[in-house]
């Protein structure tokens, strides 16, 4: 009997200890949901927003914010009691803002706020999915103004505004419902004097001109092909890569092996040294140069003096000039 019941007494720990770690297992998936400060607000559209399913992530200026928890018609919640040709329609969208108690905190107080200075939700694509995804910013308060309705919210109410490619559907929408009959009877004559146009253009183009030209340039192209075929298969371009190659590949040794380097501090230190050499013999050099020119001057003076007296440069002076005797009267 004793060990029947330590048989029950541990088949009941077993049970106790697994039911704990079961409730563990719930708290930590679920159960901090139940204490974890959250805020909710609502708001509203009058514009259709497929897409947009409950659950779907929300987030303001990119940081994430909370989640979609409601989506509702305005009929159901607000106007059970109203007439059906008086009621709004409105598609309700509520929003569970969840993280720590201070940012709940915070945003549960300036909500109200922050819609004063133009915070607006708007629908946005989530890629090319087609989910979409809710988003908050700030916008032009005039222009994005609250809609009216007669009822009191039961949460915080932020406005909403209509995504980009809404708006870009309305104004094409508005577009083409601004043109009456006789606007669309021009846009088709014109359309139709502009096909009309390319066709007599298109008429005139020298087609047969064109394509022997189109032939010619295409022969040309491939002429060209063919010599850079025969340029690419010629052994000498080869071996001109291949030297080329060599002749790289032995600069890089040079270079890595330091010649290159001794060779240019070499050429510095003898420049260094013709420097100072020159610096140190500057006056004799300045001599030299003088006897240079004294040297010139005489051999010009020699040289003209050759070329006049050819015979008293090589026997003797010039000759004595004759005076010739005077004629008695």
């Amino acid at each position: 009997m004793m060990e029947e019941g330590k048989r029950f007494a541990r088949l009941g720990l077993f049970v106790v200890v697994s039911l704990c770690l079961l409730a563990a297992a719930l708290f930590a998936l679920v159960g901090r949901k139940w204490f974890q400060p959250t805020f909710t607000f609502e708001t509203y559209f009058n514009k259709s927003i497929a897409g947009l399913n409950v659950g779907a992530p929300v987030f303001f200026r990119g940081v994430p914010l909370g989640q979609v928890s409601e989506i509702l018609t305005s009929a159901a919640t607000y106007e059970r009691d109203v007439p059906l040709d008086s009621r709004r329609e409105y598609i309700v969208v509520r929003v569970e803002v969840n993280g720590s108690a201070r940012e709940v905190g915070r945003m549960k107080k300036d909500a109200i706020k922050m819609t004063t200075r133009g915070l607006r939700a708007q629908t946005q694509l989530a890629g090319i999915t087609g989910q979409q995804f809710l988003a908050l910013d700030f916008l032009d308060a005039r222009k994005y103004p609250p809609l009216t309705f007669p009822w009191r919210p039961e949460h915080p109410y932020i406005p909403s505004a209509p995504s980009f490619a809404g708006e870009i559907i309305a104004n094409a929408q508005t577009f083409l419902a601004s043109l009456n009959e006789a606007d669309i009877k021009e846009l088709g004559r014109n359309l139709n004097a502009l096909v009309g146009s390319l066709h007599t253009k298109l008429a005139e183009l020298p087609v047969a001109e064109l394509s022997t030209k189109a032939r010619d340039v295409l022969g040309n192209a491939d002429d060209t092909l063919a010599r850079v075929d025969a340029l690419l298969r010629d052994p000498a371009l080869k071996q001109t890569v291949e030297n080329a190659a060599v002749i790289s590949a032995r600069v890089r040794r040079l270079t890595e092996d330091g010649d290159v380097d001794r060779m240019v501090k070499g050429v510095d230190e003898t420049a260094e040294r013709l420097d100072g050499l020159i610096g140190d013999n500057q006056y004799d050099v300045r001599v030299i140069v003088q006897d240079l020119r004294v040297t010139a001057d005489n051999l010009r003076v020699l040289s003209e003096t050759l070329k006049r007296y050819p015979a008293g440069v090589l026997v003797g002076g010039p000759p004595e000039k004759l005076q010739l005797p005077e004629r008695s009267q």
